[in-house]
């Protein structure tokens, strides 16, 4: 247990620190185990067409990105440190105007080196995510020691 608050402790430092996490004032709603779950609420600055009120897709973009390499750091066979490889995101639908955006990402496969990962974006609408999403990204391990 106080691993996990600690690495709780460690993923909230760091998503307070990444200068766009603080911008779309990213909120971390939970992590642990390989699992992360990041909320972004809708803001005017970010809208991408302002005749709609649609949130930016790089904001989606963004979200999930932090997303999962917060469930990196959490999970149990992952020091803290990560990178993105890889990250192909689906935007399935546009997000609802003026709704909190919630982005989930697991890591399901992980290497000596690399993190695979799933992800998901929902607005408060049930139902069809807003955008989906599989990436890899580094394990880094620290020298000497063998996984």
């Amino acid at each position: 247990m106080a691993e996990d608050a600690e690495k709780l402790a460690l993923a909230r430092r760091f998503i307070e620190a990444i200068p766009h996490s603080r911008a779309l004032s990213m909120h971390l709603e939970a992590i642990g185990g390989g699992h992360a779950v990041i909320s972004m609420p809708w803001d005017e600055r970010l809208v991408g067409d302002p005749r709609t009120g649609v949130i930016h897709g790089g904001a989606v973009s963004a979200l999930m990105d932090t997303c999962c390499g917060a469930a990196v750091m959490s999970h149990p066979e992952a020091p803290a440190g990560t990178a993105t490889i890889d990250l192909r995101i689906d935007y399935m639908r546009a997000a609802t105007p003026r709704q909190r955006i919630t982005a989930r990402a697991e890591v399901y496969h992980i290497t000596r080196t690399v993190a695979f990962l799933r992800a998901t974006a929902h607005d408060e609408e049930a139902g069809l995510p807003v955008a989906t999403a599989t990436g890899a990204f580094t394990v880094d391990r620290p020298k000497g020691e063998a996984k």
